[in-house]
């Protein structure tokens, strides 16, 4: 049987960093489950760049069935975590269960992969204090808020902390989880 994956993620999670993963995780062999905070059709957003704005700008994205909520959720079933970003993480880091998750995979030392807004989750759950981390440009105060080390770059790994900035860097993030999953979490 293969190894279970777990992305959690809501309504206004960037669309490209829950379903590039979880594509990709799917075609490398893993078994992927999407958690959120209840099981219903979620809806993602899709972040982009206009010229004459100042910030990304936000239209509706895809929906996408979830498979369980996360009060449901066993950490212990699962072999590694991965943290979309969007605007879900503003609000996710607030629920005590996706508190409890995030905190059951950093305790084990389990893979995590989180990008762009996604480590506001694992700040929110204490789990960022002396790591090498990167996030969205603009998460960067509570990065290091957190008690990690910012760096501006594609992928940093550190351990089994995977973080990237967002979805451009989608190849050079998941070419680095794969490599920590096929060491912690291999296929059979």
């Amino acid at each position: 049987m293969a190894p279970k994956i777990l992305i959690v993620t809501g309504d206004a999670a960037e669309s490209l960093e829950v379903l590039y993963p979880y594509q990709r995780l799917r075609e490398e062999g893993y078994e992927v489950h999407i958690a959120a905070p209840a099981v219903k059709k979620l809806r993602f957003v899709v972040h982009d760049f206009e010229e004459g704005f100042d910030t990304y700008t936000e239209k509706p994205g895809y929906t996408w069935p979830a498979d369980v909520a996360f009060a449901d959720v066993d950490p212990g079933r699962y072999a590694a975590l991965v943290v979309p970003g969007g605007r879900a993480p503003e609000y996710l880091r607030n629920d005590p269960d996706v508190r409890r998750i995030l905190s059951a995979f950093a305790d084990a030392d389990k893979p995590i992969a989180q990008i762009c807004h996604g480590p506001l989750i694992t700040a929110a759950a204490g789990a960022l204090g002396g790591r090498r981390v990167t996030a969205y440009p603009a998460s960067e105060p509570d990065v290091t808020s957190a008690g990690a080390s910012f760096e501006d770059s594609e992928a940093v790994v550190d351990g089994t902390l995977v973080s990237a900035r967002a979805w451009p860097d989608h190849p050079a993030w998941m070419r680095a989880f794969l490599t920590v999953l096929r060491t912690k979490a291999p296929l059979a």
